[in-house]
């Protein structure tokens, strides 16, 4: 505004400012502007009137000397803009400065935008002998003029300083060096010999937009996508360029590029070091150590990012891509990680804004990791797996620019106004590099097979220079030795990146499903939840299974070994299923819509293992497609439920049916109109021994004598629309077909129907615990409490050290108990089963309790999943067998196998 102001009074028109503004205490009014811009000041507390008091405009139009029709009122609140309209003037409402002033460019009929933008006049230390550059560019050129030569400096460009040049009619941008001694191979421009004082070239000057802020302030989130993959777009085109048909194969040296890349920028840093920066050091160690063994070659940009592309004025298209300094031929995802700097970044950081304490869900800019893919998609190219090395090389990298540019502002020599800022910074970004370095070496530790997975290892280690090595190793055995078909299954997955390629593109699929379907659609199933229509299903659940069905993401639960032909599903192992079924878990509603959700998955393997085929044809058909529902009734108010041999409810013969009498409790699903099948567990025996009393009906849900009480709710939460019903079953007649195996041998189904699920919840209870320490981090970055930002404060740092600890110890205990049942089975599996149920329901309590607390009393509501998180978390301490069984279950095994 400004900048059009100037070019209004160049034109010989008047300018005036109304002001709404106040006195201050000495008595002199408020008006931080330069009153100098203006013909005519109006001020409210002068005048003793305030917009929109017609008479404030009138007195404005007095003042100038001026009808109304003769004037134009620029404002950005709605009531000032409708009254000076009724007096007859022109008016534009300020939403936006850039379209206020095209608006007004349209009314006045000239151009208010005549300078240059992201220009200055040339700093002191950086001009350069205008003289002898005008006779240059005129040789060069053949211009014939005795015009002056016009020379501002770009704003920004921390290294070499850029100039635009305006001679004749030849609009073009010089590029040269820093004045003054260099760091050895530092701003590498010799492209021109030296008539400004150092080597120079210039190019064209391309008119555009250059987006300073990368998290693109005053754009709408469809625009900032488009221009992230526009950018994404330029990068391919860049890097599918042959070398060799453009006459650059030799634009570099072929192989070994990162190799040389460390080198050089380690000596980069030696050459500017002014202090020992610890993370530097660790980082100068660790980066030989852990180079990529296959690199693609192409040409490479070697500075790509946001602020270095010149974009259409009017659309999302790169016309110009600056700062080739660092091209040359090498490692494509150099540019690629570079160009996500800024995802990791603070909003404030003064020399690379970032926006990583932004929600980018909400300002529309793909993530690193969606931005990666897209870059992989365009290139036809399986995303890499050592990501973290790229990232962690690139902060390291910038480090050492940022330390070269303190370097030379401590001589003078800085191009940028802010280069002594950035000593403060080369640490903080070499911490950020490190980061990553640290989770490239666990994605590296997690790939590592186990030669015997059955064998625990215990290690105390020792280092000797760069290398580690164990001494005094210990071991034992927890589970027999597995048999040649179980140990063909190979080592332990840990990392979702080490899975086999069908399974990790299946976990990469379901992950894109679940960011763009499922977490968006939480809000309006969670308000489905709260509704009067609860207890209906969600049309918008009913939707989402359909595309979950039609993209294969369906089913995924039942293990190998229960369906060897892959007959009713995907054919995962439990650890390949464990790696999808945490993802689930992140939220409250996928299980669901991936059909696999408790208790119907335990009801489906149930059929699948014991079912008869017409058991199967009529109850496991319409749950495999999603079509009906089901409960398991087997826990009683008037008995201890935990022991399964307690269990009262009668089965009795009478005829040619199964007569139930009993009353059950706490029966997940049976409220949900769906629900078709009550899988029920009574006596048919008491008189039997005791594991032997226990037979398995299959009853459906429209039989006479089955009455709903009430539903139950847990902590108030009525978990609609499958609820939890205490129910009485009264004469309920059940045809004897429906028996599944025999009578008598309802506690060995129980005990085989929970196998692989009964570590589902456990799975599920680590992606409830990721997604709540995500919330958590998100949320203490973006608040301020006490002078300071939440995450600055120790106690929160610690909780998320804790949970970030805790989550991962149970995730391996979760991993290995998969990986025992898949090697020995469920049976040897048991001490590792139990275990498991004792850690990771009272973890994630613990981790979604600490995100509660950074939350406050946000917490505690629907608007977040939290309150959910912790209610389930803490009811699977019960429903998924008392803490006090499985205690009771480790020890005795501990007792009976261990010294």
């Amino acid at each position: 505004m400004t900048e059009a102001i100037t070019q209004i009074r160049a034109k010989g028109l008047q300018t005036a400012v109304l002001s709404n503004n106040f006195y201050l205490p000495n008595q002199k009014s408020f008006l931080p502007l330069d009153r100098k811009q203006f013909d005519v000041v109006v001020e409210s507390c002068v005048e003793g009137i305030c917009k929109p008091d017609p008479r404030i405009y009138k007195l404005c139009l007095e003042r100038l000397g001026l009808q109304p029709s003769e004037s134009i009122f620029l404002d950005d609140l709605g009531p000032n803009v409708k009254a000076a309209a009724s007096l007859g003037i022109h008016t534009i409402k300020v939403n936006d400065p850039e379209t206020a002033v095209k608006e007004l460019e349209a009314l006045l009929g000239f151009t208010l935008r005549l300078g240059v933008p992201n220009t200055q006049p040339v700093r002191k230390t950086m001009e350069i002998p205008k003289d002898s550059l005008k006779k240059y560019l005129k040789d060069l050129l053949g211009i014939q003029t005795t015009g002056p030569l016009e020379l501002l400096q770009f704003d920004h460009g921390q290294s070499n300083p850029t100039y635009y040049i305006r001679l004749a009619n030849r609009d073009l941008v010089l590029r040269k060096k820093p004045p003054g001694t260099l760091l050895p191979s530092a701003h590498a421009i010799e492209r021109e010999f030296s008539v400004v004082g150092t080597p120079f070239y210039v190019m064209e000057y391309c008119p555009g937009l250059i987006y300073k802020d990368p998290s693109l302030p005053g754009l709408e989130p469809s625009h900032r996508r488009a221009i992230y993959t526009a950018m994404n777009t330029v990068l391919c085109k860049i890097h599918s360029v042959d070398p060799q048909a453009v006459g650059l194969e030799d634009y570099g040296k072929q192989g070994a590029y990162i190799p040389r890349q460390v080198r050089t920028w380690v000596k980069q840093y030696r050459a500017s070091e002014t202090s020992t920066i610890p993370a530097m050091e660790r980082l100068i160690e660790w980066l030989p150590l852990h180079l990529p063994h296959q690199q693609r070659t192409t040409l490479v940009h070697g500075d790509f990012r946001l602020d270095n592309l010149v974009f259409h004025p009017e659309k999302p298209e790169v016309l110009a891509v600056l700062d080739w300094e660092l091209s040359t031929l090498g490692d494509p995802l150099i540019d690629v990680a570079y160009s996500c700097l800024a995802h990791y970044l603070p909003s404030s950081f003064p020399v690379l804004r970032g926006f990583n304490d932004c929600d980018l869900t909400q300002l529309g800019i793909p993530a690193a990791e969606e931005y990666f893919r897209m870059y992989c998609l365009q290139m036809g190219l399986p995303p890499t797996e050592n990501w973290n090395f790229y990232m962690a090389f690139s902060f390291f990298r910038l480090a050492a620019i940022l330390q070269g540019v303190y370097w030379r502002s401590l001589t003078g020599q800085a191009s940028s106004a802010h280069a002594e800022q950035t000593g403060k910074l080369t640490e903080f970004v070499s911490n950020l590099a490190w980061d990553f370095a640290v989770k490239e070496g666990f994605r590296v530790f997690k790939e590592m097979p186990f030669k015997n997975p059955l064998t625990r290892f215990c290690h105390t280690w020792a280092r000797s220079q760069s290398q580690w090595y164990p001494i005094g190793t210990r071991s034992y055995s927890s589970v027999p030795e597995a048999s040649p078909a179980h140990a063909s299954r190979g080592g332990l997955v840990i990392s979702p990146e080490s899975l086999s390629p069908p399974v990790r593109e299946l976990y990469h699929r379901l992950k894109r499903f679940m960011e763009q379907h499922v977490y968006p659609a939480e809000p309006e199933l969670q308000s489905h939840q709260a509704s009067a229509a609860r207890w209906s299903p969600s049309p918008l659940i009913e939707d989402l299974k359909e595309k979950a069905k039609a993209e294969g993401l369906w089913n995924l639960f039942l293990p190998l070994e229960a369906d060897p032909e892959k007959k009713y599903g995907a054919g995962l192992t439990n650890v390949e299923y464990a790696h999808l079924c945490e993802l689930m878990g992140t939220s409250l509603y996928a299980p669901e819509i991936c059909n696999c959700s408790a208790p119907d998955t335990g009801n489906m393997e149930l059929l699948v293992r014991y079912g008869t085929e017409a058991q199967k044809a009529r109850w496991l058909m319409p749950l495999l497609e999603g079509k009906a529902r089901s409960c398991f009734a087997m826990t009683e108010p008037q008995v201890a439920s935990s022991d399964a041999t307690n269990i009262e409810a009668s089965i009795r013969e009478e005829d040619s049916f199964y007569v139930i009498n009993g009353h059950k409790w706490w029966i997940t699903g049976i409220l949900d109109p769906r629900c078709q099948l009550c899988v029920f567990m009574g006596k048919t025996d008491p008189h039997a021994p005791r594991h032997r009393q226990q037979s398995v009906l299959l009853v459906p849900m429209d039989t006479p004598g089955i009455k709903i009480i009430r539903p139950l709710t847990v902590y108030g939460l009525e978990d609609a629309p499958g609820g939890h019903g205490e129910v009485r079953f009264e004469r309920v007649h059940v045809p004897k077909e429906n028996m599944v195996l025999g009578p008598g041998r309802g506690f060995e189904i129980t005990q085989g129907r929970l196998g692989p699920g009964r570590i589902h919840h456990c799975m599920r209870l680590i992606g409830f615990s990721e997604r709540a320490l995500a919330l958590m981090k998100a949320r203490v970055k973006s608040r301020v409490a006490f002078g300071k930002p939440l995450v600055e404060q120790g106690t929160v740092l610690a909780d998320i050290a804790q949970s970030r600890v805790e989550i991962e110890q149970a995730r391996l205990l979760v991993l290995r108990a998969a990986h025992v049942m898949d090697l020995a089975g469920n049976k040897a599996a048991a001490l590792d089963i139990a275990m498991i149920k004792m850690v990771a329901p009272s973890m994630a309590s613990r981790v979604i309790d600490r995100a509660i607390q950074a939350f406050g009393a946000a917490g505690l509501s629907s608007d977040y999943p939290l309150a959910q998180f912790f209610t389930w978390a803490r009811a699977l301490r019960f429903a998924d067998g008392p803490d006090e069984v499985h205690r009771a279950t480790v020890a005795k095994l501990e007792l009976k196998h261990r010294i």
